[in-house]
């Protein structure tokens, strides 16, 4: 009997210890620092930097997914379709609301999220604050939609740029915005954009994500290398007081950049509870 109780909390104490170490966060990033000019050389690997995600239009893929913020810590397995400029649908398995299955639907102007368990409809305009009620972090669309997809466009010339740092194989540019600055970072010998930050006008970064583990697929008869891990941290003076850090791992699974279906297949369900986001506070909603 002993013997059956001591296998017992080995074993309870392994999946315990097991269950805390799989939880992945993200982690900052040392960024280039000797500035170098901005010779033709580093302008041909920005503009081909650039236009590295210019042509993928359409993902679809499987990825675990970390929420880390001082007020959640969650883990789900979730289904990924994104459209570009169209839209972007997600279907977690378990995490979101603390409840098993959430089917949700992102637009560029409005979002809707289906709570299967409770059956009700979640809707409202596509805002940083209505993100944040649902899925616990604070981001506006095209931010979500990059870093859960791995692609940054950058649609600044190499005349916006204002500095560049090289050291370690890698090359950071900056740009100024008319609300401070972008900053993206590239690997020189693969080419591929690696980071991306956002700062506020006083230099003060509100966003920073690193792209991991790349892997080639082929898009419209051009190979391409997209990041099988993503890592996004998010600093904002509204997030939790002001001392809040909300941060994200996408870990990928599989991914097809040529889907059969050309459009997301959501359809809104016809007997649910209608709950406006824009009325409502955080959730769990009681």
């Amino acid at each position: 009997m002993k013997k059956k109780a001591a296998f017992l909390l080995c074993v309870v104490t392994l999946f315990l210890v097991g269950g805390c170490a799989s939880f992945r966060t993200a982690s900052l990033q040392e960024w280039p620092s000797e500035p170098v000019a901005f010779d033709d050389e580093l302008r041909n690997l920005y503009r081909e930097a650039s236009l590295s995600a210019s042509g993928i239009r359409s993902i679809d893929g499987f990825a675990d997914i970390w929420i880390k913020t001082p007020k959640r810590k969650e883990r789900i397995f979730s289904s990924i379709q994104l459209r570009r400029p169209g839209g972007m649908r997600i279907i977690a398995s378990s995490g979101f609301f603390d409840w098993p299955v959430a089917d949700m639907l992102l637009r560029t102007d409005s979002l809707f999220v289906h709570d299967l368990i409770n059956n009700r409809l979640l809707v409202g305009t596509n805002t940083p604050e209505n993100i944040e009620k649902v899925i616990g972090v604070r981001s506006g669309y095209k931010l979500l939609s990059e870093g859960l997809a791995g692609l940054v466009e950058n649609e600044y010339p190499p005349d916006a740029v204002r500095s560049v740092r090289r050291g370690g194989g890698k090359v950071s540019f900056t740009v100024a915005t008319a609300s401070g600055s972008r900053e993206i970072l590239v690997d020189q010998a693969s080419r591929v954009v690696e980071g991306f930050a956002v700062s506020d006008d006083s230099g003060k970064k509100l966003v920073e994500m690193h792209f991991r583990k790349f892997v080639p697929y082929v898009s419209n008869g051009v190979t391409v290398r997209l990041p099988a891990e993503i890592d996004m941290l998010m600093f904002n003076p509204v997030l939790d007081g002001g001392g809040g850090r909300h941060e994200m791992v996408i870990v990928y699974d599989e991914r097809d950049l040529a889907p059969k279906q050309p459009g997301i297949d959501y359809r809104l369900p016809g007997n649910a509870r209608l709950v406006d986001l824009d009325k409502v506070g955080m959730f769990p909603l009681r």
